[in-house]
């Protein structure tokens, strides 16, 4: 017997006749006004993504995004511009745009809420400082932060520090470099190119000094999480290794900040990093960590939800995306 939600050949012709004939009177007759144009909505994009490490529940969390003119000459400073736009043409990027994203990452350890970093304050720039927003779509409010570790201190990473002259995150603790720290804090930071970011760097890390615990290489923001040295782009500049239950997450912070440029060719200069021939020898560091041991990366800069691996080629670093290999 045929199942009821079969159809044979006779039937299908039957219904396409039947759909031909009805298409036959809707073209001649009068074209109907009630049926508008769907309004556009909105653009929009994810703001949050969260996984598991082990024990730890990590969520990536996109602070917001700057666009504008690029790579070239923020990326690849030292070279003809030519050889940047042809790079990024080679990776299906437009060779004179470019968009940047800031993407704090959130780790509950089980014991601790660990924010590392904090975006832009709302008011820096006008598609970002989004991160307590973020924080509360994805289930978390400020005062559950019981540590804020800071990478570095450009204002991406500190301006989201203080609101209205008040901590953000209230209750928590804070975890930096030592070397990074003594560098922004020292008085002749105050003129010259450093002059804004110290000017930043007193009005909303100094005043939690008190609350702070200082690190080297190597050293414990807690249990779990260690600090890796990645001198350069700033003289104090941190990444942070996570492992639990055996798995392992690199949080790289600076280290790259294009995932294109920066990654296949790592010893071209970036404009921001302070100290760029270190800064080159330390991707290469940092990358080689990375691809010998297929850790999963996650990247302040990298395009959202900022997570990847490197594959090292003879002649070259690759950027890949995670697609679910941290959700299986």
């Amino acid at each position: 017997m045929r199942s009821d939600f079969s159809l044979g050949r006779r039937d299908m012709l039957a219904a396409g006749a039947g759909v031909a004939a009805a298409g036959a009177f809707a073209m001649s007759g009068p074209v109907s006004t009630a049926r508008a144009a769907t309004p556009m909505q909105d653009l929009a994009r994810p703001s949050f993504y969260r996984f598991d490490l082990g024990g730890f529940r990590v969520t990536t969390l996109l602070d917001g995004y700057v666009q504008g003119d690029g790579p070239h000459p923020i990326f690849g400073q030292d070279q003809p511009a030519e050889a940047v736009h042809e790079l990024a043409q080679m990776n299906f990027l437009p060779p004179e745009k470019m968009e940047n994203s800031f993407t704090p990452v959130l780790v509950n350890t089980g014991s601790e809420l660990v924010l590392f970093d904090t975006g832009n304050a709302p008011a820096r720039r006008p598609n970002a400082g989004n991160l307590v927003e973020t924080m509360k779509a994805a289930g978390y409010e400020p005062g559950q932060v019981s540590v804020v570790v800071i990478t570095h201190m450009h204002g991406d990473h500190i301006g989201g520090l203080m609101t209205d002259g008040q901590p953000t995150f209230p209750n928590a603790r804070y975890v930096t470099g030592q070397a990074e720290y003594d560098f922004w804090a020292a008085d002749e930071r105050l003129s010259g190119p450093t002059e804004n970011g110290a000017k930043l760097f007193r009005a909303n890390m100094m005043p939690l000094a008190d609350k702070t615990s200082f690190l080297a290489d190597g050293g414990e923001a807690v249990p779990g999480i260690t600090a890796v040295a990645a001198f350069g782009h700033t003289p104090g500049h941190m990444a942070y290794h996570l492992e639990s239950d055996g798995q392992r997450l690199l949080l790289w912070a600076d280290t790259a900040n294009h995932y294109v440029v920066s990654v296949q060719r790592p010893e071209w200069h970036v404009q921001y990093d302070m100290d760029k021939e270190a800064a080159g020898e330390t991707r290469k560091r940092i990358f080689d960590m990375a691809a010998a041991d297929r850790i999963p990366v996650t990247g302040y800069h990298m395009p959202f939800p900022a997570l990847g691996f490197i594959d090292r080629h003879p002649d070259r670093y690759l950027w890949v995306p995670v697609s679910y290999q941290l959700n299986v």
